[in-house]
C-alpha cells in the first residue's frame, strides 16, 4: 500500500506540477489574454499541496536524520520551479 512517504513523494511531484503550471501557463494567459480563471482553479489546490507539502517535510526530518541545511533546502525547493523533483531524487528516493 502507500506508506507515509510515497505520500510525501507524491504530495512533492503533485506541488511541484501545479507550481510549474501555475507560474508557466496559468500567470501568463491571466496577464496576456486577461483571463484569470486558471489561476483561481489552480491557486487553491496549489496553496494546499504547498502546505501538506512543507507540513510532511516537518514530520520527517527527524526520521530523515536531516541536518538544518538540508532540511532548509527542502523546504526552499517548494518555492523554486522543479524543486521539489530535485528533492524527491536526491533525498527520497533513495531512502525508498
Amino acid at each position: 500500500m502507500f506508506s507515509l512517504l510515497n505520500i510525501f513523494r507524491i504530495v512533492a511531484f503533485l506541488e511541484g506540477v501545479s507550481y510549474i503550471l501555475l507560474l508557466f501557463i496559468a500567470t501568463p494567459i491571466k496577464y496576456l489574454v486577461n483571463d484569470p480563471q486558471y489561476v483561481k482553479l489552480l491557486g487553491m489546490p496549489h496553496g494546499i499541496l504547498f502546505v501538506v507539502y512543507v507540513a510532511l517535510a516537518i514530520l520527517f526530518k527527524k526520521e530523515f536524520s536531516w541536518t538544518n541545511n538540508e532540511f532548509l533546502l527542502v523546504l526552499v525547493a517548494a518555492i523554486i520551479p522543479f524543486g521539489t523533483f530535485y528533492i524527491d531524487r536526491k533525498y527520497l528516493k533513495s531512502t525508498n
